[in-house]
């Protein structure tokens, strides 16, 4: 057997034991092939307009026809809906993810939007001075390198 068909087979059977479904499809000519595969898919509660996914691969930014830009975990978990003013047509993202551009093709206009999660850090159990039932608790984190 030559090193090509030693690999081809390999290949073959690799994706014998693949747990989700590969696709293969052929141009008009059939002179190319391409192969894709399904790794996430969810319903949207609006249509969709447009699309960004942070660098990073933690989120993705979802403009909709309701004028609102719907933000989710890359799992597809909603983090939060921003609401956008009416024309809004194209959003792009910053490289850290930390802004949001809009194009509002009505008005003429960009925006650009500062974006920043907020997150809760479960303190149950964790020493503290001060009021216990205090509205705002501040973590300080010192026993970090």
């Amino acid at each position: 057997m030559t090193y090509k068909q030693t690999f081809t087979a390999c290949a073959l059977l690799m994706l014998s034991f693949s747990p989700s479904l590969i696709f293969a499809a052929t141009d008009t000519q059939g002179a190319s092939k391409i192969q894709w595969q399904v790794e996430k898919s969810w319903k949207l509660p609006s249509t969709p307009l447009d699309i960004v996914y942070s660098l990073d691969g933690k989120r993705v930014f979802i403009l909709t026809d309701q004028e609102k830009v719907l933000a989710y975990t890359a799992d597809g978990e909603l983090l939060g809906a921003i609401p956008v003013a009416k024309g809004v047509s194209a959003i792009d993202i910053a490289p850290r993810g930390e802004k949001l551009f809009l194009i509002n093709q009505t008005e003429k206009s960009f925006s650009d939007l500062s974006v920043s999660f907020i997150v809760n850090i479960d303190t149950t159990g964790s020493p503290f001075l001060g009021n216990e039932n205090a509205p705002v608790t501040i973590a300080v984190f010192t026993d970090f390198e």
